[in-house]
């Protein structure tokens, strides 16, 4: 049931939020300072290519606060606009029962577009 779903979420989008997410990871992997940043984008277009079958769970965290610091400044910087704008295309997915699924999986990329330092994706089980 995941491949359908991934399949769809390519077809009707997808793709288009995968591009952008890894052009935003090109260009901050230029600055040495934007590397932690453009993995966290790679980590986004990652989750964002295939969602359905993963899942977002908290993770390692960085030694000390520095992830508390890392996630603050990606919230002053992007985060906010991000997590909007995934918020958004699930509500408006979520208006109609066929986009259900495809609004699950945007709020799904707003919480890790909100706070991507300490969190993970994961495969789901299988089996469920």
């Amino acid at each position: 049931m995941s491949t359908l779903g991934n399949v769809l979420w390519m077809v009707l989008g997808g793709w288009l939020i995968f591009l952008i997410y890894l052009f935003g990871s090109l260009v901050l992997f230029i600055t040495i300072i934007g590397i932690p940043f453009g993995i966290q984008t790679l980590k986004l277009a990652g989750l964002a290519i295939w969602p359905f079958g993963q899942r977002v769970e908290p993770g390692e965290k960085m030694s000390g606060v520095l992830h508390i610091i890392m996630n603050i400044i990606w919230i002053a910087v992007a985060g906010i606009e991000i997590a909007i704008i995934h918020a958004v295309l699930g509500c408006i997915f979520g208006i109609t029962i066929i986009g259900i699924p495809f609004a699950k999986q945007h709020f799904k990329l707003a919480l890790v577009a909100l706070i991507p330092f300490g969190n993970e994706v994961k495969r789901a089980d299988p089996r469920c």
